[in-house]
Formats: C-alpha cells, sequence, structure tokens
C-alpha cells in the first residue's frame, strides 16, 4: 500500500497508479451529491443539457454536510452510503468523471464502470465527519439549492484524506482476505 498526495481534477496516469488499499489525500476542488442530485444530474444528461460542473477529471463526494457553525466554512461532512448512487455513476463515469467518495460497497456495475473508463471509489472515514470537514477550505452551493444539504455544492479541499477502495485494475478492498476474516 502507498501513499498519494494528488490535486483535482484526476487524470488517467492518477487514477491508474492507485491500487485498493492505497491512502491518498486530494487537494483542489471536489463536489458533493447525493441520490436525489444525481437523478438531477442523469435526467440533465438524458434531457442534453449541461451539468452544473465539468465531470471531466471531477471527484464527487456523497456527503449532506450539516449546516456551519460560526467561524467554520461548512458543519459536519461525513461520508453518507454509496450504492444510493450506484444506479447513476456508471453514467457519470461515461462522462468523465473520475473519483467517487463515500462510504460502503459499490454494485458490480459501477466497478465495471470504474475498470472500464478508468475511475477510482475512495472510502471516507464514516463517523469523522466533523474532522473531514476541517479539510474543505470553501464551500458554495452551485445547483439544486432547494434539495438543502444534498444540493450540489462545489468544495475546495486541502489534503482530504480517503482510502482507495475500488481501482480501476479490479482491486477491492473489501475483498482483502484479512479485512474479510475480521468482518465475519
Amino acid at each position: 500500500m502507498a501513499e498519494y498526495h494528488l490535486i483535482t481534477p484526476l487524470s488517467d496516469a492518477d487514477v491508474e497508479k492507485l491500487r485498493a488499499g492505497d491512502v491518498v489525500h486530494l487537494t483542489g476542488i471536489i463536489y458533493t451529491g447525493r441520490d436525489a442530485a444525481h437523478k438531477r444530474l442523469v435526467e440533465a444528461l438524458d434531457a442534453g443539457q449541461p451539468l452544473p460542473f465539468d465531470p471531466k477529471g471531477a471527484v464527487i463526494y456523497y456527503v449532506g454536510p450539516s449546516p456551519a457553525r460560526p467561524g467554520y466554512v461548512i458543519g459536519a461532512a461525513g461520508p453518507t452510503t454509496s450504492y444510493r448512487m450506484d444506479s447513476f455513476a456508471p453514467r457519470l463515469i461515461a462522462e468523465g468523471l473520475k473519483g467517487m467518495i463515500g462510504k460502503g460497497m459499490r454494485a458490480p456495475e459501477v466497478k465495471a464502470a470504474m475498470a472500464e473508463r478508468k475511475a477510482v471509489y475512495f472510502g471516507a472515514t464514516g463517523g469523522a465527519g466533523a474532522l473531514l470537514g476541517l479539510r474543505i477550505k470553501k464551500a458554495k452551493v452551485i445547483a439544486y439549492e432547494d434539495l438543502g444539504p444534498e444540493a450540489v455544492r462545489e468544495l475546495t479541499v486541502e489534503d482530504f484524506p480517503v482510502l482507495v477502495i475500488n481501482d480501476c485494475h479490479g482491486g477491492d478492498l473489501y475483498a482483502v482476505p484479512e479485512l474479510e476474516a475480521a468482518l465475519g
């Protein structure tokens, strides 16, 4: 396992060097979106409309952050369960999305799309939303404000810590024998 510091947007070369279990610190712009926002993003694509951000090389974080306390950019920003975005992820990957951040396992169709198009799934630590929020330096809503915490936001992050769960080579951290044994 290796450790990388990557700057977004991600390139094919960035993604190709990553392996399940690698630690990555992301710096740059990432976007937020949960299931309601993903539904709207795919509906926009189906209607031939532009997305509120350029998906090429982008990383999307499955999060619905809490409101910011005074003096903070954002509130707690812990990951949400990723499987709720599985029906939408292959379409966004086909548009150039390179990274997704969440928690939990991904569907076979998502893993196949990542292998075909060179994308990666990162895990963020659930329950550490307040600490993750400290790595977010700027946050602004860029689409679907009516969704409240689930609106699409543009986040500027610095050394945002994630772990490679699924790489573009078929690696799956959840399929590591030692981890499977520990999880029972």
